[in-house]
């Protein structure tokens, strides 16, 4: 698996990046191709706290993870996120074994000290429908507001593609776009 590193606020030693990469290269046994690829982001914030992204890109999927850690300790942080994504990876398995290597699936085990029950389907309890009307991405952020939602659909105004605007978990807000207008 071909690791790519970015650091924010951060200069790392060699020392992590390899720690890193040997965390991730367990995951490899799940993908079937060669040309996955995983991108790791690590970042220092002002109280010392560090945080950790890492996204796999790899059998026509996406997983991805983020995790902090207090006081610097970035291998904590690296191990917390690898175990995100494998403890995804067997949830899913059913569904991600058309995408992924079937082969690299653990037997069932007994249980440990944690339980991972895999979801056998998607329980849709409730289906709204709402009119998209067309408006400004500020305008869609005080009407998500103003709902108290974490997240608002719309139609952008300027280039008329629809798109979603949602809450981040280290404040500030996100923008999803679509490429092309319906």
């Amino acid at each position: 698996m071909k690791c790519t590193f970015a650091c924010k606020r951060v200069s790392l030693n060699d020392s992590i990046k390899e720690y890193a990469e040997k965390k991730i290269s367990k995951l490899e046994r799940y993908f079937r191709e060669e040309d996955t690829t995983a991108f790791i982001t690590f970042t220092v914030q002002k109280d010392h706290l560090c945080s950790v992204e890492i996204t796999i890109r790899g059998g026509g999927t996406m997983l991805r993870a983020q995790t902090e850690a207090p006081d610097g300790d970035m291998r904590g942080a690296i191990d917390a996120a690898v175990g995100y994504i494998e403890r995804q990876i067997l949830k899913n398995k059913t569904r991600l074994s058309k995408r992924l290597r079937s082969e690299g699936f653990p037997p069932p085990t007994p249980a440990d000290d944690f339980e991972i029950t895999e979801e056998k389907e998607f329980n849709i309890v409730r289906t709204k429908r709402f009119s998209v009307k067309p408006m400004s991405p500020e305008e869609a952020i005080l009407q998500m507001n103003l709902l108290d939602h974490s997240f608002f659909v719309f139609r952008n105004s300027e280039d008329d593609a629809l798109s979603i605007v949602y809450c981040r978990k280290n404040g500030g807000y996100g923008l999803i776009a679509t490429d092309d207008a319906e």
